[in-house]
């Protein structure tokens, strides 16, 4: 009997086990020994913000064309997704977009991936978290990152392009907090010359709580956002920033692969972090695969094109041949992008950060 063979995108086909031979799932390695841990889930492509860095007005105006509704992945097909991926290791599952909480009636799609047992987290701009958090933490939701750039409410409104204040988040991230959604996470990218003024205040505002900003070095994904890397304020610059009024000491990770690299305030007052994927790369410890709002499996936050997964979903095969798919996709995997960027890989046709999340 030969094998069946499973179509996937730009000419890569990945061989499925032929009919009668199941392989129990398990833990699976790429070529680097980079076992699969976590797993981000896009649920929509729609945002209801226009960041320059993510979507720009310019590229995402009202001409864009989104993802018709036929194509997007039910919560039944994302809840089986989730189910496979679990049976490969999976421990930790994030949802994003686009705007995660654009998608209605979220809350019972994560009513559903909370019974799989997982670390189970969203990320999200905040403006929709002070009516949601506490439906979203009853549903089984555990943790929420909130993308913040400035505390200063002219420059978010700037960065934003919407105009929508920053007071309107804080209250969502009180409102997480309230909910048992803690500790709450503040992502904050940076970008020379927009908002890198903005760092030792944000760092300032937050001390103190429970909440953890995270500097994140403005990265080249996708092809809209114009990345230059003269735009980019290193990680090491922004410790320094911060140190010299606020001083921070270096905290162990807590656990192997942890993105971001942990200071404390030498006083005990909290701590922050830095992702620093752009001038200190951190592919050879990267465990993430991500499932677009399509179902497209990409296995690296830069890649340029993904492995479909939906035409199994809706193909009729069985959770067996998905999960071969899965394995045998990542097991080839060898994407170490941060590793090798150059102004020419820069150029290279990505996949945008608001189709993908981050």
């Amino acid at each position: 009997m030969t094998d069946r063979v499973i179509p996937i995108v730009d000419g890569r086909r990945v061989r499925a086990i032929p009919p009668g031979r199941p392989r129990a799932a398990g833990r699976v390695a790429d070529t680097r020994g980079r076992e699969l841990r976590d797993l981000r889930i896009s649920v929509t492509d729609h945002c209801n913000f226009r960041c320059t860095y993510c979507m720009p007005r310019e590229v995402f105006g009202p001409g864009y064309q989104f993802l018709p509704r036929a194509q997007v992945l039910t919560f039944e097909e994302i809840e089986r997704m989730a189910r496979i991926f679990r049976d490969h290791g999976i421990e930790k599952i994030r949802l994003t977009g686009g705007e995660p909480l654009l998608r209605r009636n979220l809350e019972r799609l994560v009513e559903r991936l909370a019974r799989l047992d997982v670390d189970l987290a969203l990320t999200t701009n905040g403006t929709l978290l002070a009516r949601k958090a506490q439906t979203l933490a009853s549903a089984g939701l555990r943790r929420v990152t909130v993308s913040l750039d400035a505390i200063d409410d002219a420059t978010f409104r700037r960065m934003n392009d919407v105009d929508f204040p920053v007071a309107a988040v804080l209250e969502g991230i009180d409102a997480a907090e309230d909910a048992g959604l803690a500790p709450v996470k503040v992502n904050m990218v940076v970008k020379r010359g927009v908002n890198d003024e903005q760092v030792v205040p944000m760092a300032r505002h937050f001390r103190g709580t429970r909440k953890i900003v995270r500097f994140i070095e403005f990265m080249d994904v996708g092809a809209s956002n114009g990345w230059r890397m003269d735009d980019v304020v290193p990680s090491l610059e922004i410790v320094r920033r911060i140190d010299v009024e606020l001083p921070l000491e270096s905290i162990d990770p807590q656990y192997p692969g942890e993105v971001a690299e942990r200071w404390r305030y030498a006083d005990g007052a909290g701590e922050i972090g830095v992702i620093s994927s752009v001038t200190q790369a951190f592919c050879s410890t990267c465990t993430r695969a991500r499932l677009s709002t399509e179902g497209m499996l990409y296995t690296c936050l830069f890649a340029g094109s993904g492995y479909d997964l939906r035409a199994l979903l809706r193909g009729g095969h069985s959770d067996a041949t998905i999960s071969e798919a899965i394995e045998r996709i990542w097991s080839v995997r060898a994407d170490r992008y941060s590793e090798i960027r150059t102004a020419e890989t820069a150029k290279r046709r990505k996949i945008e950060m608001s189709y993908i999340g981050g």
